[in-house]
């Protein structure tokens, strides 16, 4: 449903002194004017006449105690409403000398805040504009070739791009998730995700949305570079950032570098490392795609309800702590599809995506282990990239379990929580295929027994969730870049690394975000300090 803004009013809200106001609404009961105006009003204890104009500001749906409720948060319409999305973004100064290495939400929504304060930049990506990237993720999922530049995640908009678009994020400190939610609508994201409690746009709608973005930017002499993969950093005589040599052999030169490549360049450590910029490993979570029919999920979540016309897809949120590692989900996507996520044609990475409508009959989830610096330090990893090491080893395990294809390594939940390989797999969405086998073999290729926490864990899911623990339910490996196992410092308030002047690390990449909203907010916080130091 689009935002509704409810417009009868007598009196102010200073009058009535309330900023916000939550009501619930039964499954059967229409979200109309009336009968919303009529609840609050019984909520405030005042007469329906007293009340101001309202605009409704987030709707959750609520599944607990066996009934289905709709929670909406409303709040009075402010006099005079700044326009979606302002400031707008205006003509820049095309001599500006800020390069921007990666195009998806961190270095796009970096790119267009420094728009509006009238700067120009360049955004560098080693990927291809959305539309030649879709043909690449074809020939990825039909024919099995691997694109190490051009994939799931590398290309414009990012790994987010092909991925759901979901946009829920916790990180309110980090900056306004309104002001990117409103964005977003601008370029063409359905209105409702400027409501709805656990916004997501999909996959089939995203890469316009990104494209729509680009354009705009390109209008006000922002460039766009693609197939520009950055292999080294050059330095001026003071040590600081001179500019960026790409593969091809080009040479650009800039004042002030930022890094929004995601949590999958590598290389991008790599170069760094070689620069002589510390690098930091930090935790992150590894584990597999669980996947299930979505009606079990919708029984499950919704009881009888599980058939009623006004509820989507269910989705959940499940944890699992016992001593100092958890297991979760992550990135669940109802009514989706489980895609191959692999960057190096040497591994094999699973990820979900949805489409806008969710109606897959699938619903997958991630259900990752947190792993902490010290786990691999157990293990004999040590050094910053230690993390990487950690995931290529489970990934080519699990490109040999597949048999060295795309095909994924899958076991049934009831076999894995047996301890047995499988010997058939459910239907699934993942196209290219399942391979039958004990993914907990390639869990535990490392040692540190990831698999026993996994089945430790699905025991109590089970318990809370009946019917989760189930033979249609099946476990496909592996969900191994969750977020950056590897965090580049910088000073906390210029954002800049203390090691190279001019260098901006940013977003997911340098450890700093952790979805398409932290991401973007990220880097829109780092345009601003550049900004700053250019005025």
């Amino acid at each position: 449903m689009a935002p509704c803004t409810l417009r009868t009013a007598h009196v102010t809200a200073r009058q009535l002194s309330f900023d916000e106001i939550e009501i619930d609404l039964g499954i059967d009961e229409p979200e109309d004017e009336a009968l919303i105006r009529s609840r609050v009003a019984r909520r405030l204890g005042v007469d329906e006449q007293q009340l101001p104009a309202l605009e409704l500001k987030k709707r959750a749906i609520d599944a607990r105690k066996g009934r289905i409720r709709f929670h909406l948060t409303l709040a009075p319409v402010e006099p005079a409403q700044v326009p979606k999305g302002a400031p707008e973004p205006r003509e820049v100064d095309r001599n500006a000398r800020v390069l921007i290495v990666g195009d998806g939400p961190c270095g796009l929504f970096c790119a267009y805040e420094l728009a509006r304060h009238g700067i120009g930049s360049v955004v560098l990506d080693r990927g291809k504009p959305v539309q030649p990237r879709r043909r690449d993720l074809k020939g990825l999922t039909q024919h099995g070739r691997v694109d190490e530049n051009s994939n799931y995640c590398f290309g414009e908009g990012g790994a987010g791009t092909y991925s759901d678009g979901k946009l829920y994020t916790r990180s309110h400190k980090r900056g306004d998730v309104r002001d990117v939610l409103e964005l977003l609508a601008v370029h063409g994201a359905p209105e409702r995700i400027l409501v709805d409690a656990r916004p997501h746009i999909g996959s089939n709608k995203l890469p316009k949305v990104i494209t729509a973005m680009r354009e705009h930017l390109e209008g006000l002499g922002v460039r766009f570079l693609f197939d520009a993969h950055v292999t080294d950093v050059r330095k001026g005589p003071r040590g600081q950032v001179a500019g960026v040599v790409l593969a091809d052999g080009r040479e650009l030169g800039c004042d002030a570098l930022v890094l929004a490549t995601g949590h999958s360049a590598r290389d991008v450590y790599e170069m760094l490392d070689g620069a002589g910029v510390r690098l930091v490993a930090k935790g992150f979570a590894l584990g597999v795609r669980i996947e299930h029919p979505q009606p079990l999920i919708n029984r499950i979540q919704y009881g009888r309800f599980a058939n009623h016309p006004r509820l989507p897809n269910a989705a959940y949120r499940i944890a699992y702590t016992e001593g100092e590692r958890g297991v979760f989900s992550f990135c669940m996507c109802p009514g989706g599809f489980i895609v191959p996520a692999a960057t190096e044609v040497d591994g094999l990475v699973v990820n979900g995506m949805s489409l806008s409508r969710r109606d897959s009959p699938f619903a997958n989830s991630g259900l990752v282990v947190s792993v902490e610096p010290s786990d691999l330090q157990a293990l004999g990893l040590s050094g910053p990239l230690a993390g990487i090491a950690f995931q290529r080893s489970i990934e080519r395990a699990a490109k040999r379990a597949g048999g060295d294809g795309l095909r994924a390594p899958a076991t049934r939940v009831t076999d894995f929580l047996a301890k047995r390989a499988s010997s058939s797999t459910p239907a699934s969405s993942y196209e290219p295929g399942l391979m039958p086998c004990n993914v907990a073999d390639v869990l535990d290729v490392t040692g540190l027994a990831l698999a026993s926490r996994v089945r430790q864990a699905l025991e109590v899911f089970g318990k809370q969730m009946r019917g989760y623990v189930s033979d249609d339910g099946v476990l496909v490996g592996v969900e191994s870049r969750t977020s950056s196992p590897v965090r580049v410092p910088r000073d906390p308030e210029s954002f800049e690394s203390p090691d190279l002047a001019g260098l901006y690390p940013a977003g997911e990449g340098a450890g700093y975000a952790g979805g398409i909203v932290s991401a973007a907010m990220d880097g829109m916080r780092v345009a601003r300090a550049i900004a700053h130091r250019i005025a």
